[in-house]
């Protein structure tokens, strides 16, 4: 588990990388260390990309693949990464413990997942995936309602289809939070191809039990996502009246 003390504040970024005929590695591990991340959760992870994003941030676990399973999540300081059984695409889950400057700390579970893609042939197969991630993350969210979390990734749903709705019961989505205090609108995160515009909002930030404090979406060179920057941290001690 990570410390971070001192802080009561951490930035998080998630990012589909497209594998290694995506996004450029040199180019993402330069954003990385430009954004100042404290932990990287990312999907399609491919093995190029694996090796220079462990140079820039040497903890966590990340597992690239050829195809579209590769996972991971990278984090700044020591800490254990767990693979989350999600049939038929596991989640991966790490523990941030953050201390304020006052000594109060919490620990924070950081989820990152990546649900099937609906267009999957055939699509009965795809459907049924996403329903057993869908019950599987819900059965984590109801075990333990109380503890602070952001659950990260490329979710493959926009805020009007089903998996983003239920999410949403238990957990807010960081970047519409972020939109409506500075009155705008969340940015869209997917586009057909690099570099194409961004069409649909399918990458996101879904918290509990914290503040968001600014959310941002940046491209990510060669890839067809763009990346969410996140940053979070512990809502203000509440005040308790006199007796």
């Amino acid at each position: 588990m990570t410390m971070l003390a001192g802080t009561s504040r951490f930035r998080l970024v998630t990012a589909n990388l497209a594998r290694d005929r995506g996004a450029d590695p040199g180019a993402f591990a330069r954003l990385v260390e430009d954004l100042g991340a404290d932990v990287v959760a990312v999907q399609e992870l491919g093995r190029a990309q694996a090796a220079v994003l462990a140079a820039v941030l040497p903890f966590g676990r990340l597992e690239p693949r050829d195809d579209y399973r590769g996972m991971g999540i990278a984090r700044r300081s020591p800490g254990p990464v767990a693979r989350i059984p999600l049939p038929p695409r596991d989640a991966y889950a790490t523990d941030l413990e953050l201390v304020g400057p006052d000594g109060r700390s919490a620990v924070v579970e950081i989820l990152n997942v990546h649900i099937l893609a609906p267009h999957l042939q055939p699509p009965w197969r795809a459907l049924a995936g996403r329903r057993a991630q869908l019950r599987g993350l819900e059965a984590r969210l109801a075990a333990t309602p109380d503890r602070p979390r952001v659950l990260v990734g490329d979710l493959n749903s926009t805020p009007l289809w089903p998996v983003y709705r239920r999410l949403t019961r238990r957990l807010r989505d960081a970047a519409g939070e972020a939109a409506r205090g500075n009155g705008g609108r969340p940015a869209r995160t997917w586009g057909p191809w690099p570099g194409s515009p961004r069409l649909l909002r399918i990458d996101h930030a879904l918290v509990s039990g914290l503040t968001v404090h600014a959310v941002r979406v940046v491209a990510v060179p060669g890839s067809d996502h763009s990346a969410v920057v996140v940053d979070l941290g512990l809502p203000p001690e509440p005040t308790h009246p006199d007796a």
